[in-house]
């Protein structure tokens, strides 16, 4: 039994690079019809496809079942998932807010909001650390902190006093109103 787990039959070595290179070429054929945004983490189905393809990507090489046409069959059915999925995000507003996250304030001018962590299940010190990866050296630069869409937490900061955000930056930001209320100019 330990010797199956260890080794393989040398003959169907031939027949997994082949599979590999097939599939392999298949999906940058197919990234190429769909765009690149196959790949590209701005919301979850975007992530939700990343994982899909490497998963069929890695049982479509790795073994007979499903087979090597089965495979290629299925990885573009995903693709034109995810082609059809971005098409309805750019088209209908409620179908993006059906299948999207909301963006979430955690931090305002330096304040956490605690509530907000909670909803999105983020520590403190998942916050900090995004602050010291962003370069950010005190709370009064920091102007901003979004968890987004992705599972992502971006850093709005600077070192110029007055600094100011778009408003248009923090559109479709849950409790963005927090940043704007609590001072005039932004």
């Amino acid at each position: 039994m330990f010797e199956k787990w260890i080794t393989a039959d040398l003959n169907a070595a031939p027949l997994v690079i082949l599979s590999g290179v097939v599939t392999y070429a298949a999906i940058l054929l197919y990234t190429r019809i769909v765009g690149l945004r196959t790949f590209s983490k701005m919301s979850a189905a975007d992530f939700a496809m990343t994982i899909a393809v490497g998963s069929m990507f890695g049982s479509t090489v790795s073994t007979s079942n499903p087979a090597l046409l089965l495979g290629l069959v299925a990885l573009a059915a995903v693709f034109a998932g995810q082609w059809l999925t971005a098409w309805l995000r750019r088209r209908t507003k409620w179908f993006t807010r059906w299948i999207d996250n909301e963006p979430l304030l955690l931090m305002a001018r330096g304040e956490v909001i605690e509530e907000n962590l909670t909803k999105a299940n983020v520590t403190r010190s998942d916050i900090y650390a995004k602050l010291r990866e962003s370069n950010a050296l005190t709370y009064d630069q920091v102007l901003a902190v979004v968890f987004e869409t992705t599972g992502d937490i971006s850093v709005l900061h600077s070192e110029q006093e007055g600094a100011r955000i778009e408003p248009d930056f923090l559109k479709d930001v849950a409790d963005a109103d927090r940043l704007f209320k609590s001072h005039e100019t932004v």
